[in-house]
């Protein structure tokens, strides 16, 4: 039986959510250790690239994005997913997932920073944080709870960092955070050395792949609002600005080692 004072938690926090949508359960540190559980989760189930070039270029530019990120100092990682489709994904805590297919689809670096930018705004902003929290209030135990909380210790954590993953709770953000990611990357790109413009420029690239071939960015567009809904206010937030970083040596050769590998699988069917 949960203790009284968490159900006093529960009582409080479902009472409030409808009219202070800013209270979250679960703290920086909790969010971390969900994350680092959820991504030992991801790692079994996912294809990862195992190349040292391209997965240093890839940590290298996060790395570099991360410290122009705002908020809490999240411990980021960045891995690569063996697979052809465009897409990305962030876990709590700094964990955050890019698509070998984004890297050859890109034109130019500054796209591909424009991919993980938006990825770590998700973070920064503590989206995650969000929908667990709502997940707690809307569907789940107070034994999940408790075990967010730290009251059942680290394997707790993994079991409720699993269900949650395996619920996607953790791979939809509303239509206001997904604007939010957007907005943040823009600042956190152009921070960081980038030229803005690579995000206007990748989303442009999404819709064009998906009039060209719908499977390659299906699961993208699952769980990101249409690239249309987000172009006008993407290119009105960059307005007139020109400059930073577009292309890299880096860039371009991680890009022509890409072609010398194996052929990138397509995402097993979910």
């Amino acid at each position: 039986m949960a203790p009284s004072w968490l159900l006093g938690v529960v009582v409080c926090f479902a009472s409030c959510a409808a009219t202070v949508g800013a209270i979250e359960l679960v703290s920086v540190d909790q969010e971390i250790t969900i994350g680092r559980e959820a991504n030992a989760e991801v790692r079994k189930r996912t294809l990862t690239l195992r190349d040292r070039q391209v997965t240093a270029y890839v940590e290298a530019l996060g790395q570099r994005l991360a410290r122009a990120a705002p908020g809490a100092k999240y411990p980021y990682s960045f891995q690569v997913a063996d697979y052809r489709e465009l897409n990305a994904f962030s876990l709590p805590g700094g964990p955050v997932w890019v698509n070998r297919g984004v890297l050859a689809a890109a034109a130019n670096e500054s796209q591909v920073a424009a991919v993980m930018a938006h990825e770590i705004a998700h973070i920064a902003q503590r989206h995650s944080a969000g929908q667990l929290t709502n997940a707690i209030i809307a569907r789940w135990s107070l034994t999940v709870l408790g075990a967010m909380l730290g009251n059942t210790g680290g394997s707790g954590a993994a079991q409720a960092a699993g269900a949650l993953l395996t619920n996607g709770i953790f791979l939809k953000f509303s239509r206001d955070d997904e604007r939010e990611a957007d907005r943040v990357g823009l600042q956190i790109m152009t921070k960081a050395g980038w030229d803005p413009r690579g995000m206007i420029e990748l989303l442009d690239l999404v819709r064009r792949q998906q009039a060209r071939d719908p499977r390659a960015v299906g699961v993208f567009l699952s769980t990101h609002p249409a690239p249309e809904e987000r172009l006008t206010a993407v290119r009105t937030a960059v307005g007139t600005r020109r400059g930073g970083l577009r292309d890299s040596a880096a860039f371009r050769s991680a890009k022509a080692h890409l072609r010398t590998l194996p052929a990138a699988r397509s995402m097993p069917a979910t």
